[in-house]
């Protein structure tokens, strides 16, 4: 059984939408300096498109998300604890998020939504990376 199947059919799936959501806010406000206050405009440029617009995102991507970064969590249970397995391969786990976050934004009907992805796509990696360890840990939280 994987992640997805494990989190997301189940009655924690919106409490883990809550949890991923609240996880992005506190990333994005942690962004300091001119690169911090860029993003932070383009979040609230994507919060805009329409209300409840990022639960829906991240609702829809999750199921994606965890099957993506499903080997890298499987690895760690094996090792023994899957959550730093997923921090220590912290690249890995940013390129699979990445992966799915990259085919979504192809397929993004509004233009300011592909546009603002594009924009960014290119500092993303390291901030995925940084958001990694809250995001295992949210995952843990559901998956016990």
């Amino acid at each position: 059984m994987g992640l997805s199947d494990a989190l997301l059919n189940s009655d924690k799936k919106d409490m883990i939408v809550d949890d991923c959501c609240t996880m992005i806010e506190k990333q994005v406000a942690s962004k300091s300096g001119l690169s911090g206050i860029a993003l932070k405009t383009a979040f609230a440029t994507l919060k805009g498109v329409k209300p409840g617009y990022i639960p829906y995102v991240v609702e829809q991507i999750l199921p994606q998300c965890f099957t993506a970064i499903d080997p890298i969590w499987n690895e760690g249970l094996q090792k023994g604890d899957p959550v730093e397995h997923l921090i220590t391969s912290s690249d890995r786990t940013a390129d699979a998020l990445l992966s799915v976050t990259d085919e979504r934004a192809k397929k993004a009907k509004r233009p300011i939504v592909r546009g603002t992805y594009e924009k960014f796509r290119g500092s993303a990696k390291q901030h995925v990376e940084e958001a990694v360890p809250e995001f295992a840990k949210v995952i843990s939280k559901y998956a016990n």
